[in-house]
This record gives C-alpha cells, structure tokens and sequence, in this order.
C-alpha cells in the first residue's frame, strides 16, 4: 500500500508547511501541465498564507553560530534599511575600527543631510581579547558601549545593529539581564540586531528572529587561505 507523503514548501518567511499536492513524483517528472497545476495550487498556499498575516512590530533579530557571515548579514539589513531612507545606527563593541571597505560603502550615509546623518557609526571596542590583553579595559570599553547603545535605542532610529554585543555577554563584560532590559525600552517599530557566536538561551528565548551560522568549511582552517579584501573585509 502506497502512502503520499506531502510535501513540505518553504515559504519566502521562513515558514514551513505542508504541500497538500504529492512528492511521489519530483517536478521534472511533471508534464507541463501538472507542473502549472502545482505552481498554481502552491501559489493560492502561499497568497493565503500571507493574507493571514497582519501583524506588524519591530523586532528583536539574533545572528549567532559558529559560521562565517553573522555581520555580513546584519549589515544587509541595515543596507535595506537605509535604502528605505530609515535612520539606522551601528555600534562596534569588540572591533576597533570600521572596515574601510564598509566605510566606503557606507560613507555617504554618514553625511549630515537636513541637520542629521542618516546613518552613525560607533567603533567602541579596542580589537579581539588576544589583541588587547586588559580584562579590566576590556570591561570597561564594553559597558561604554553598551551605554551608549542604550542611548540610540531609545531614540528614533529605526534600526540599530549592535555587532559582536554576543561576545561581551559571552566572556562576562555584559550582564544578559542589563540587556534585556535595555531591550525593553526600544519603541515599538524599531529593530535591534544582535551579532556574535555564543548568544546566550535567555537572549534566544526573548527575541523574535535567531539566525545561526553553522560553520561546515572554512578555508582557513582546511586550505590555509588568509583572509581576502572582499569577502573578510
């Protein structure tokens, strides 16, 4: 006895849902008419799907994991961001420094239009643990900018990317429960991007989107390869 298994079709908002039309046959098995009759049919899912979705509020999003991409992926959003003409800040808490090929690219932002930048750019950290060798200082450079991240979260920035914030918390110079208050104080329609492996469970558990990076290959650890001008940096 056959049993039809249904598909499952995931959707452009991450959902997952069953495909009532079959999987015993794969689409290049269809013939074009049955294959027009399952893109139709998965379309009416879709479009129903996201007619039931009116709820709209600004969100608490995690990039977490062990693989490559957690910044890169938050500074597309803040790119998306401001292409929507959103005003939008960016805090640093381990780097020392913004990228100058992110500089260069995010420059024209940073110019005073109307009395105020679209865009601002905070680089509160003095480099990676290794580098700075202070515990204390370290200590101290992530409370500032925390204080001055919770500063920009309560005003009227759409979004605010807090990069590398995950390490702080991880290596004890944030406490989760400062954070999670300070989260609480954003308006209602503003977006706060948390960054850095080790996120913390009680930081999981309160946002609202968490994104882990799983590392599978790298090539500096299988091929040696140093980091290159586009793709690290």
């Amino acid at each position: 006895m056959e049993t039809n298994i249904p598909e499952l079709d995931q959707s452009p908002n991450g959902e997952t849902a069953p495909n009532p039309i079959s999987s015993e046959r794969s689409s290049t098995e269809l013939t074009d008419e049955q294959y027009q009759r399952k893109m139709q049919r998965r379309k009416q899912i879709q479009e129903q799907r996201l007619a039931e979705k009116t709820n709209q509020k600004g969100l608490i999003i995690v990039h977490t994991g062990n693989g490559k991409g957690k910044t890169t992926a938050a500074l597309g959003m803040v790119l998306r961001s401001l292409g929507h003409g959103y005003r939008v800040a960016i805090v640093q808490f381990i780097k020392g420094a913004w990228e100058p090929a992110e500089k260069a690219a995010l420059a024209p932002w940073t110019e005073a239009k109307e009395g105020r930048p679209q865009l601002e750019f905070y680089a509160m950290g003095e480099g990676f643990t290794w580098e700075t060798q202070d515990r204390q200082r370290d200590i101290e450079k992530a409370q500032a900018a925390w204080e001055k991240a919770l500063s920009l979260i309560q005003l009227d920035f759409k979004t605010v990317l807090l990069d590398e914030i995950n390490i702080a918390l991880k290596l004890g110079y944030l406490r989760i429960e400062q954070v999670l208050a300070g989260l609480e104080q954003k308006p209602d329609d503003s977006h706060v991007i948390l960054t850095g492996r080790g996120a913390p469970a009680a930081l999981i558990e309160r946002a609202d989107l968490v994104t882990e990076m799983t590392l599978i290959k790298h090539p500096f650890r299988e091929q040696g390869i140093k980091a290159q001008a586009g793709v690290e940096f």
